[in-house]
């Protein structure tokens, strides 16, 4: 199938460099910049969420913002651990094995968000612990700035040409430079457009339009479910992994397989959230 599709048919990639700048052996790469600048964008957003008094009504907010300057640092080795490590064992564990030193080269990529949703996870539980918080609120004001980050990074793969589409002979189609000679989905923008604007989008509407924060889990749940369903969408048009393949001889990805609990949590934090309200 892959051969009948004509190179012709596709857009040109465009030439941006992965690297933003190089000083000396320290390189700057759109796709860490992607991380940093999200989880900078879910701080502050978190925070103003926290000081709008509106938002929350009658209810007492989980925390003060200033908390939230303490809890970047867990969210940062949280999402950076997690995600990592979901790579490693979700991914490509043969090779890790094979070479543990690896395991270090974060900067070549291989970030399982599902991993860093664990790790990202487990974070706000201990730091809601310490703190006397709220764990079901604070869940639900970090959420709702996330899929910016996600958006970023979506777009850094693009810039990366990794994480591409399956072969198409759609108009919008590009050649990736290391995916072949074949048109291919630029599955990466369609994560970016559903995962990043659209989700962001949806909760913002939770937040301000329907005030769910008076509703804890709510938005969080939103959030899981809403990522899940994005997800299993575009791995109908992403290029499953090498390592990979298709699982069990058909035509699900790992990418559905860990998408699937995703939703099903995320309705029924939803429901909850919906009956400790009423």
């Amino acid at each position: 199938m892959e051969h009948l599709l004509l190179p012709l048919a596709a857009l040109p990639f465009p030439d941006i460099d992965p690297v933003i700048v190089q000083l000396g052996p320290l390189a700057i790469h759109w796709y860490g910049l992607g991380y940093v600048v999200g989880i900078l964008f879910a701080w502050w957003y978190a925070k103003r969420l926290l000081a709008n008094a509106a938002l929350w009504r009658d209810h007492q907010p989980p925390m003060k913002p200033d908390d939230l300057d303490d809890f970047i640092l867990w969210a940062a080795i949280g999402i950076v651990l997690g995600g990592r490590i979901g790579y490693i064992l979700f991914y490509d564990l043969a090779r890790y094995i094979e070479n543990p030193l690896a395991i270090l080269a974060v900067w070549e990529g291989g970030m399982s968000f599902h991993g860093g949703f664990l790790g990202t996870t487990v974070a706000m539980m201990l730091f809601a612990r310490s703190r006397g918080a709220g764990i079901w609120s604070m869940f639900d004001v970090v959420a709702a700035g996330v899929p910016v980050g996600l958006g970023l990074v979506r777009v850094a793969n693009f810039i990366n040409s990794e994480l591409w589409g399956r072969a198409t002979d759609v108009p919008w189609a590009f050649v990736f430079p290391n995916g072949g000679e074949v048109p291919r989905h630029p599955s990466q923008l369609y994560e970016a457009a559903l995962e990043g604007l659209v989700l962001f989008l949806v909760l913002r509407l939770l937040t301000h339009g329907f005030m769910k924060l008076k509703s804890p889990g709510f938005v969080a749940g939103a959030f899981v479910a809403g990522y899940g369903l994005s997800r299993i969408v575009v791995e109908f048009f992403r290029e499953p992994d090498a390592q990979l393949g298709y699982l069990f001889g058909g035509w699900l990805t790992m990418g559905m397989v860990l998408s699937v609990p995703m939703v099903l949590i995320g309705v029924w934090a939803m429901v909850r959230a919906r009956s400790a309200a009423a």
